[in-house]
């Protein structure tokens, strides 16, 4: 492919040889959001078109708002990896790629400028547009890729888009002292937490056992969902929030 007019208005084009066709269905259902982990954008963007990679995304968002599109919607980019959402392991067939620039955990994570998010955000609610995205479909790639990935991590600013219609969100309940689950806990109030999580979307094994599994699921619900802490344990404050989502979508569905 020698070049193709941007999706998105205002975004410029760079054409990555790192695509195919989509499998199974020939729409986007869902969107992913990543973050570079890299040290510049511009290096991102190098490796997102090399051949050699053997990696890419449908856009790029820099730090000042520009957008690069890299991937027709219509093909399915390579972002997402060894990744699973509801049992389907092809994400990469399903979803619209998104990688945001910025270093990440391991090169000095930052928060994410303001004109940054106003184009992810822009990027986004025309996507959602295109194709009818659900609100619980807009998701990070540590959602779908739990333990192996961590972004776009716990900086991210979900709110911002959710104030503009995008992605699926409650407000995060209070963090008390309590009774909590954690690793090494068995019987029914974990297998009743690992079915929520199921239930929402998780790729978790419903077993009453909470091992390890299910430590790196509850992380990367935390990273979403209750970003104030991070760290594995289903305190009340966690299992208030996943409660509080699947009654929201329920309460969605019934309209």
């Amino acid at each position: 492919m020698s070049g193709f007019l941007p999706e998105h208005p205002g975004a410029e084009v760079r054409v990555s040889p790192n695509f195919g066709p989509r499998r199974e269905t020939l729409r986007p259902d869902m969107i992913v959001l990543h973050y570079t982990g890299m040290a510049s954008g511009a290096g991102a963007e190098a490796w997102l078109c090399n051949p050699e990679s053997e990696v890419s995304s449908h856009y790029l968002v820099y730090e000042d708002g520009r957008i690069v599109q890299m991937v027709r919607e219509q093909d399915r980019a390579w972002h997402a990896g060894k990744s699973s959402w509801f049992g389907r392991t092809d994400i990469n067939s399903c979803s619209v790629g998104i990688e945001i620039v910025n270093p990440g955990h391991s090169l000095g994570y930052k928060a994410f400028p303001k004109r940054q998010i106003e184009a992810v955000t822009s990027l986004c609610v025309g996507i959602v547009g295109r194709y009818l995205i659900p609100a619980e479909r807009v998701l990070a790639h540590s959602d779908v890729a739990p333990g192996r990935k961590v972004d776009p991590g716990e900086k991210f600013p979900w709110k911002a888009l959710f104030a503009a219609g995008v992605g699926h969100l409650v407000p995060a309940a209070a963090i008390r002292s309590g009774a909590s689950l954690r690793a090494g806990d068995t019987g029914a109030d974990v297998e009743a937490l690992q079915s929520m999580l199921a239930l929402y979307g998780y790729g978790v094994e419903i077993s009453g056992v909470y091992d390890h599994q299910t430590e790196i699921v509850v992380s990367a619900f935390q990273r979403h969902f209750r970003r104030r802490l991070v760290d594995g344990v289903a305190d009340q404050s966690t299992i208030s929030t996943l409660q509080r989502l699947l009654a929201s979508l329920k309460a969605a569905s019934a309209k």
